[in-house]
C-alpha cells in the first residue's frame, strides 16, 4: 500500500537569514544576499561577488574542537537538521530511530578542507596532511554527521547530482517513505563552495557572472543576465508518513505528492535544447500526483541567471504544462535573493514552496529590469504576491544532465 508523505519540520541557513524564520522573512521582504566576497582576497579573480552567509560563527553552534573537525558543509547540514528536527517536535527518546533516515547531499562536499590540505601537502610535505582530511572532505559526511548527531539509524545516503542534489534528496526520501522503507527522513542539501578554487573553477567554465553590481548580478529571467552568483548554506526538511505525523499531533506544512527525475544524456554542462529533460521531470511529477497542469499555482524555477538555463527552462515549463497554461502559472526564481546554492538549492527552495503554501504568499523574482522575449512567463517580477497556493512545484537541474522536480500540495485530510 502506498503511504502519504508530509513535511513536518524545516531548517534553513542562507545568505539572507540564519534560520528558517529569518530566511522566509528575507524572501518576503525581497532581501538580496549578494555582496563582495569577504572570505578570501579576490584581487586576482574576475569574479568579485557571491552570496555568503552573514555573521556566521561556528562556535555559536559547536565547541571549538568539534568545529575544527567539521568542514563547513557538514556544519551547515548539522545546524539545519537540528533546526528541522526541533521544529518537527520529534523526540528521539520516544521515536524508533531505526525507522529514521537521512539523505542530505552536497554538490562539491568539503572543498575548503581539500584546498587547505592540498596546500599543506605541497608546501610542508605529506606527513603534515591532517588525519581528519578524509572524514572532513568526503561529500557523504553531511549525512553521516547528521545521522550521528541526531541518532538516526535508518537508511543513510548521500545524493550527489550537482545542482539537482537537494531536490533529488527530497524526492528519493519521499519514495522511501511512500513505499514503506522508512517512517521519517531528514532530506535536503548543503554547500560551502565559496573558496578560491570553487570560484575559479566555475568562473573559468563561464558559469559565473562578472558583474560587480550587487543588484544586477543574480538576475534570473532578465535579458541582461550573464551567469549565476555562487551562494552557500543548507536547507533540510523533515518528511514523515502521514499517519505517523497525525498520531503525534504534528503540525503539517504541506504534503509531497509527486517526484520526477530524468537525465538529458546530452552534455556535461549545457541543458538539452528546449529543456526537454526538465519538461519530462515535471510531467512525471504531475502524473504521480494525478494532477493536471491547470492545477499548478506556483513553480519555484531553477532560474539560475545563466542565459541557457533560463531560456531552456522557460521552454521546458511550456512543454510540460502547455503554452496557454504556462503563461498563467506564477513562476519565480529565488536565486536573486540567495544566489545559487548548488547542491543546497533544492533543499532551500523546497522550504520556499512549503512556506508559500502555508502562508499564501508567492515570492518575487527580484532585481528584474529588462524583459526577455525568450523568458515570457509570469515571473512575479520584483514584488511578491498574496495568493492561495494549492500546488507548488520546485525544479532543480544539474551539470551532467540531471533533472528533478518535486510537487507539493496544500495538506487536506
Amino acid at each position: 500500500m502506498e503511504r502519504r508523505v508530509v513535511i513536518t519540520g524545516l531548517g534553513a541557513l542562507t545568505p539572507i537569514g540564519n534560520s528558517t524564520e529569518e530566511f522566509w522573512n528575507g524572501i518576503k521582504e525581497g532581501k538580496c544576499g549578494v555582496d563582495e566576497i569577504k572570505s578570501f582576497d579576490t584581487t586576482d579573480f574576475k569574479v568579485k561577488l557571491a552570496a555568503e552567509l552573514k555573521e556566521y560563527n561556528p562556535e555559536d553552534y559547536f565547541d571549538k574542537r568539534e568545529a575544527k573537525r567539521l568542514d563547513k558543509f557538514s556544519q551547515y547540514a548539522m545546524i539545519v537538521a537540528r533546526e528541522a528536527w526541533k521544529d518537527s517536535g520529534l523526540d528521539k527518546e520516544t521515536e524508533n530511530m531505526e525507522r529514521v533516515g537521512i539523505i542530505i547531499g552536497s554538490g562539491i562536499g568539503g572543498i575548503q578542507t581539500i584546498e587547505t590540505e592540498h596546500e599543506k601537502c605541497i608546501t610542508k610535505g605529506p606527513d603534515r596532511v591532517s588525519p581528519m582530511y578524509i572524514p572532513m572532505g568526503i561529500s557523504n559526511m553531511a549525512t553521516g554527521n547528521v545521522a550521528i548527531d541526531i541518532g538516526a539509524k535508518g537508511e543513510s545516503i548521500a545524493m550527489v547530482t550537482a545542482c539537482a542534489t537537494g531536490t533529488h534528496s527530497i524526492g528519493e526520501s519521499f519514495r522511501m517513505i511512500k513505499h514503506g522503507y522508512q517512517d521519517i527522513v531528514l532530506a535536503g542539501g548543503t554547500e560551502a563552495g565559496i573558496t578560491p578554487l570553487g570560484i575559479a573553477g566555475f568562473a573559468n567554465i563561464k558559469a559565473l557572472t562578472k558583474s560587480e553590481d550587487k543588484t544586477r548580478a543574480s538576475i534570473p529571467f532578465d535579458k541582461e543576465r550573464s551567469g549565476f552568483v555562487m551562494g552557500e548554506g543548507a536547507g533540510v526538511v523533515v518528511l514523515e508518513e502521514l499517519e505517523h505525523a497525525k498520531k503525534r499531533g504534528a503540525k503539517i506544512y504541506a504534503e509531497i505528492v509527486g517526484y520526477g527525475a530524468t537525465s538529458d544524456a546530452y552534455h556535461i554542462t549545457s541543458p538539452a535544447p528546449g529543456g526537454e529533460g526538465g519538461a519530462r521531470a515535471m510531467k512525471i511529477a504531475m502524473e504521480e500526483a494525478k494532477v493536471n497542469p491547470e492545477d499548478i499555482t506556483y513553480i519555484n524555477a531553477h532560474g539560475t541567471s545563466t542565459h541557457l538555463n533560463d531560456s531552456y527552462e522557460t521552454q521546458a515549463i511550456k512543454t510540460a504544462l502547455g503554452e496557454e497554461v504556462a503563461k498563467k502559472v506564477m513562476v519565480s526564481s529565488t536565486k536573486g535573493h540567495t544566489g545559487h546554492l548548488l547542491g543546497a538549492a533544492g533543499g532551500v527552495e523546497a522550504i520556499v514552496c512549503a512556506k508559500a503554501i502555508q502562508e499564501g504568499f508567492v515570492p518575487a523574482t527580484i532585481n528584474y529590469k529588462v524583459p526577455d522575449e525568450e523568458c515570457d512567463l509570469d515571473i512575479v517580477p520584483n514584488e511578491g504576491r498574496k495568493a492561495e497556493v494549492k500546488y507548488a512545484m520546485s525544479n532543480s537541474l544539474g551539470f551532467g544532465g540531471h533533472n528533478s522536480s518535486i510537487l507539493l500540495k496544500k495538506y487536506e485530510e
